[in-house]
């Protein structure tokens, strides 16, 4: 998936998908004294203020999600986006920005403007409408959260980078103001055990061992120190002297101990408070709640209900595939046994160390280089580079991808999960790498930073088209021949099954009753994974609800969108055209992308 800074449950949606959970509305009228239908450069000055007036109020509410998303300028700063009179605030300043955006004549807009329009509008909708929820109570969970974001910040390979004094500086800030915000998630959670929204038990048993690996009985032992070890020796002596006294300080003085408070309260306060219950529904407001998230996460109106059906649909039409490639690889069982049988065969797991899985990677990114350009005439300027998960997330991470810097100076990056190389399966590095290498997240990721896009459109996004259109580009695998072996297909059709089975169990576990342990022994029935990986990606979709929705949900409009383009122009279908299409106005929900093919098939019909 694409690695975006979550912090909260509502942030751990709107930060990978800020789309509306409403149908298209019809543009407001004009204010009066206005001539519509005109087009008007005055117009469009006045939207595209507001467009970075409301990218910098969401930049600098949530600075990390800024650094995470590749804008740098707040490396200093956490900010307190859970706070909850800095979150009213936040709110309040949307409001403003939704009156001022509707006081503008939209139809005074050229073509790309109204898009921009339309997709502010969605935006602030959508944070707007989980104002009065009290998501602000659930601020971390085992999938993501400020601290362990930061301490993986420290190596220096990711979005935050440490490679001068002032970098340096800026991570040493940030160190200082982590235990104010340690304190404030305490005080939330708190609040949340009295009122009965609390994480399910399970999942905060996931999570402690996180909290209690960041405590360090010295400041050098800690890995919010890693900094210093790693000093390059280009900093003169003075500034090396002045850096390591502010690291010690700041870690031995005060994060250290907020550390030790927040581990502990999570031991002995909050997991003992914890619900034992799974779904969302079973919180206050929890139904109209997961109803929202799955709104926001696909870009549509379907219903939890309508959702289900569809994916048991497609893992009926995903197991039938299963029954003619399974022979193909020696198994001559059920359709639904196969990848149960593939889990087992120690010819598929190849693997000693961890520098072997990545060189596959590498040479699987060389031959892509060669074959994409027939697929693709819009291509990422940006460089992809491969590197293997830090060890402190390794345990609970995916496989993900993260953005390259605006300023060209960090890549985007492929980040591959090695928890043990000896049980890493080979069948699915192909399609994975099409999804979160290219040219799934980096030929969109990366490309959205060099479009003529505002900047709230550069560094947002939603989950249905983000994760719709990296899902889809590992179809075109099967075009590129990179599919040819079998195991190889097997291993996109499994990945396209969990995309399936994810439909089943986020919405069998949210909306219709369904226990932790339900969804556990579906996930083993239907795509052969141990318990250990069916308990973590069912972990993530309890603490993530709708999240994994959008991945499946996006990529059959992509492909349901191909397919009426190539009957409606035949002969005259250009698939690299399509791409373009798709790509070249960057993220969009699913209805304006919609609009935007069809005005497209009937231009050239």
């Amino acid at each position: 998936m694409h690695k975006s800074l979550a912090r909260t449950a509502l942030w751990a949606a709107l930060a990978l998908s800020f789309a509306s959970n409403t149908a298209l509305a019809a543009p407001p009228a004009p204010p009066a004294g206005k001539v519509s239908g005109v087009v008007s450069a005055q117009a469009k000055k006045q939207l595209d203020a507001l467009a970075l007036e409301y990218y910098e109020a969401v930049a600098r509410f949530d600075p990390v999600n800024a650094t995470d998303r590749g804008d740098n300028r707040f490396d200093d700063q956490i900010g307190m986006s859970i706070g909850p009179k800095e979150r009213a605030r936040q709110n309040a300043r949307y409001n403003v920005f939704l009156n001022r955006l509707h006081a503008l004549d939209r139809r005074a807009l050229d073509l790309r403007s109204q898009t921009n329009y339309d997709v502010l509008e969605f935006e602030l909708n959508s944070l707007l409408s989980f104002a009065n929820l009290p998501e602000l109570m659930l601020p971390l969970n085992q999938m993501d959260s400020i601290p362990v974001t930061i301490a993986n910040y420290a190596s220096g390979d990711g979005a935050q980078p440490l490679k001068t004094v002032k970098d340096y500086k800026a991570y040493l800030n940030r160190l200082t103001q982590l235990p104010a915000w340690i304190d404030q998630a305490i005080a939330n959670m708190r609040e949340g055990m009295r009122v009965g929204v609390t994480l399910p038990r399970a999942t905060v048993v996931s999570m402690l061992p996180q909290y209690q690996k960041l405590i360090s009985a010295k400041a050098d032992e800690s890995i919010y120190y890693t900094p210093i070890r790693k000093m390059p020796a280009s900093f003169s002596a003075r500034d090396k002297a002045a850096l390591t006294a502010g690291y010690r300080k700041a870690i031995d003085a005060k994060l250290a101990p907020a550390l030790v408070r927040l581990a502990s309260f999570i031991e002995k306060d909050y997991l003992p408070a914890a619900r034992t219950s799974t779904g969302w529904s079973a919180l206050p407001e929890g139904k109209e709640w997961y109803e929202k998230n799955v709104a926001i996460q696909t870009t549509t109106s379907l219903t939890p209900e309508q959702i289900h059906a569809i994916g048991l649909k497609e893992v009926a039409r995903i197991q039938g595939e299963y029954g003619v490639v399974g022979p193909k690889m020696g198994y001559t069982g059920p359709a639904a046994g196969l990848p149960a049988w593939v889990s087992q065969q120690e010819k598929y797991k190849p693997f000693k160390t961890d520098q072997e899985v990545i060189d596959v990677y590498r040479k699987l990114d060389a031959l892509l280089r060669t074959k994409l350009p027939a697929l693709f005439t819009l291509m990422p300027k940006a460089p992809l580079d491969l590197r293997l998960e830090p060890e402190l997330s390794r345990a609970t991470a995916s496989d993900h991808y993260t953005a390259p810097a605006m300023d060209g100076s960090r890549p985007g990056v492929f980040w591959s999960v090695v928890n043990d190389p000896k049980q890493y399966g080979s069948t699915g590095m192909v399609t994975l790498f099409l999804h979160e290498g290219q040219p799934g997240h980096h030929f969109h990721i990366a490309l959205l930073q060099e479009l003529d896009l505002p900047k709230f459109r550069q560094f947002s996004g939603n989950t249905a088209y983000t994760e719709g259109w990296a899902l889809y580009a590992e179809t075109l695998g099967k075009e590129m021949g990179l599919f040819d072996k079998p195991e190889d297909y097997f291993g996109h059709l499994n990945d396209e099954m969990l995309r399936a089975v994810r439909l089943v169990v986020d919405t069998g576990m949210h909306a219709k009753g369904w226990t932790r342990e339900q969804s556990i022994q579906y996930m083993r029935d239907t795509l052969g994974f141990p318990e250990s990986m069916a308990r973590s990606e069912t972990e993530r979709y309890m603490v993530w609800p709708g999240q994994a929705l959008g991945y499946k949900i996006g990529a059959l409009k992509i492909t349901e969108l191909r397919r009426r383009a190539e009957a409606a122009l035949g002969d005259k279908f250009s698939l690299p055209k399509f791409h373009e299409i798709v790509l070249e106005d960057g993220t969009l929900p699913l209805s304006l992308l919609e609009v935007k093919v069809n005005r497209w098939i009937e231009k050239n019909q």
